[in-house]
This record gives structure tokens, sequence and C-alpha cells, in this order.
């Protein structure tokens, strides 16, 4: 797959199930949810949008900004330091779309989507365990380090990424 004939656009309830699939099968490097949460991020995400090419979908991506009842404790990090953010919650791309510059068009998307005031993108990515190609995808889009966060009693830790928009 490439990312010619690629359609970025708003999920829609069809998409769903295919969406629930393609999270599942990128555990653990994004948390595992059932279908009830991601009906949750479909009602309340501040943004989700897929990118399709034909009819398959090739990758999504869920965002918030302050002000939701979202209670990550990843969001609520950023929430407790920063006024104006767009984070990314969660991001996955088929296996058969890598490297084809669809993850880097969702990021372009997401922030062409906030507001001007918005002046940071905000975003985890796992360091316990490791997630070494995220870790370098983000670089490479200009993110940062300004922070971490450990959970199930150390076992897992995860970087605090920002990425200054305007």
């Amino acid at each position: 797959m490439d990312a010619d004939g690629l359609i970025i656009r708003d999920v829609r309830d069809s998409d769903l199930d295919a969406v629930l699939v393609l999270n599942q099968s990128e555990v653990p490097h994004v948390g595992s949810i059932d279908a009830t949460r991601m009906r949750w991020y479909a009602d309340h995400a501040s943004y989700f949008r897929v990118a399709t090419a034909g009819e398959a979908l090739a990758a999504y991506l869920v965002g918030f900004r302050p002000g939701t009842t979202y209670t990550s404790p990843n969001y609520l990090w950023f929430c407790q330091r920063y006024p104006k953010f767009a984070y990314v919650d969660r991001v996955a791309v088929a296996a058969s779309a890598r490297r084809t510059g669809i993850a880097t068009r969702l990021y372009d998307d997401f922030a062409a989507a906030m507001p001007e005031a918005v002046p940071v993108m905000t975003c985890e990515v796992n360091v316990r365990p490791a997630n070494e190609s995220s870790m370098d995808f983000h670089r490479r889009l200009g993110f940062e380090q300004v922070g971490s966060l450990t959970s199930d009693d150390g076992a897992k830790e995860v970087a605090m990424l920002l990425k200054t928009l305007r």
C-alpha cells in the first residue's frame, strides 16, 4: 500500500470494528481497549480520523484537547502542565501501510485541525517496554522529551513528548 489515493477523513461508525482490530494488533505499543472504549473515543475525542486507501483502513489517530472527561494518566499529566495543547492519545498504522508517510500525514492533519491558539502537540511513547521505531519517528517530527511517567509498579514507563506548533 502506498500513500497515493489516501483519504484522511473523520471516523464513521462503520469504521470502529476495523479500527479496534488495528488497535489490538499494535498492543503493547498502544494500550489494549474494547469496543465500549472505542465508541467512547468516537463520541468524545477532539479528533478521531482514519486514513483509508480504497476500502482498506490504513491508519487512525485519536486526539484530545484539554477540558474533556478523559481520565488517562498520560493525558492528565499534560493537563496539569499545559493550558493549551493537542494530545495524540493513540495512533496506529497497518503493517501494509508502514513507511509510506501516512502517520506523518495524520499528525500534520491533526495539527492543521487545531485552532491557532493551540501552541503545542503532545504525546507519549513507551520506553519500557521500548518502542524505538515510534521514538525515532517522533524525534524526526520534532518532538522533544519533557518528562516521563511510570506505572505498573515501574514495569511500564513512557516518555512525555512535546512539539511546538506555533
